[in-house]
């Protein structure tokens, strides 16, 4: 069973993670702003899932074939940053617009939980804190590792939560200001679009030596 102490490390670990905005946070605030607070929720939710699936693979032992293998570590960063260029570049070539009364076609909320999902599990930073920190945390000589994992678990998913639903809730009060600002109204897909390519490019940027 994980210790107090080494969950208390791990917890100060886990925070200065979800705090610092990346492609999963930027995700939830550009949802967050472009369909507003439900579209916020399911973000959040599927950034969470996705976080489990980074557990799941340590436990499987999918972290240390990535930590031995570049060529692994690269399919995950180009596969993340392509897949945040396919969402603006889908979202550039969208015919739809904010309007006040918001008569507009909107992405199901299970498609935006689906694609958080995928985001995370394909998020560089996510990849590298569980590649690079998890396994300090964990000790064989005390147990399974699966036993370990859980409480390690249920700490960064409820620090992720909170910190993204903060994200969410400030980008739904911004959402306000932006649907009555008339020039936001007409170019709100570029910068959707914009912020999600900028997201592909940069997670394209993660290096194996920035472990």
């Amino acid at each position: 069973m994980v210790d107090s102490a080494t969950l208390i490390s791990f917890g100060v670990a886990s925070a200065a993670l979800v705090v610092m905005p990346g492609p999963a946070t930027l995700y939830i605030v550009t949802r967050s702003l472009d369909q507003g607070k439900q579209a916020g929720i399911a973000s959040v939710l599927g950034i969470s899932v996705g976080a489990i699936v980074h557990f799941v693979a340590a436990g499987l032992g999918l972290s240390a074939v990535l930590m031995t293998s570049a060529a692994a570590f690269s399919v995950v960063k180009y596969a993340g940053a392509l897949y945040l260029i396919y969402l603006g570049l889908q979202k550039l070539r969208s015919h739809e617009t904010l309007v006040i009364d918001e008569a507009i076609v909107k992405d199901p909320l299970f498609v935006i939980f689906r694609q958080a999902v995928v985001v995370n599990v394909l998020n560089p930073k996510a990849a590298i804190f569980f590649l690079a920190f998890l396994p300090q945390f964990i000790n064989p000589a005390i147990g399974p590792v699966w036993q370990q994992l859980i409480p390690l678990c249920l700490v960064f998913i409820s620090l992720g939560l909170l910190s993204d639903s903060t994200y969410f809730v400030i980008a739904g009060q911004l959402r306000q200001w932006f649907r009555q600002n008339p020039l936001f109204l007409r170019r709100q897909k570029y910068v959707a679009g914009g912020t999600y390519i900028a997201l592909g490019v940069a997670a394209a940027t993660v290096s194996p030596a920035q472990k």
